[in-house]
């Protein structure tokens, strides 16, 4: 699997968009951009926390991944068709995407995997062991 899933440095002065996306997930606020969000979905197993977004017409090197604080952040730009259409109906988004999903508790990085198939990218993220939550002081 070529998707990367990557912790940012941090998050003190994030990019103006994606703090948007952020608010907007968060909040279900209508963000004022070009960027859209796919269809999510997020459940937890025994072991760890899954998240599934449907997105059809990608490739894995198209997606990226990454945890941004307490939140998985899922990005890329679905390509449009070039030739000029008449469109009767019109709901299949294209261009920039973010959706962005809340972790509840920390997660093993390191151990997290992507998979990009028929149209749906699911990341497994296990949950932390206690030996590996840092104590805050």
């Amino acid at each position: 699997m070529s998707t990367i899933i990557r912790k940012s440095g941090t998050t003190s002065s994030p990019d103006p968009d994606r703090h948007n996306v952020l608010h907007a997930v968060g909040w279900q606020v209508q963000v004022r951009s070009n960027i859209w969000s796919p269809p999510t979905d997020m459940y937890e197993t025994a072991d760890a926390y899954v998240v599934r977004v449907e997105v059809a017409g990608m490739r894995e090197e198209d997606f990226v991944v990454s945890i941004e604080g307490n939140f998985l952040v899922i990005s890329g730009v679905r390509p449009d068709v070039t030739e000029r259409r008449a469109y009767h109906q019109m709901e299949i988004r294209c261009g920039k995407f973010t959706s962005a999903v809340g972790l509840p508790a920390p997660v093993d990085i390191e151990q997290a995997s992507a998979e990009y198939v028929d149209g749906f990218l699911t990341v497994t993220l296990p949950k932390a062991k206690p030996s590996q939550i840092p104590i805050q002081e």
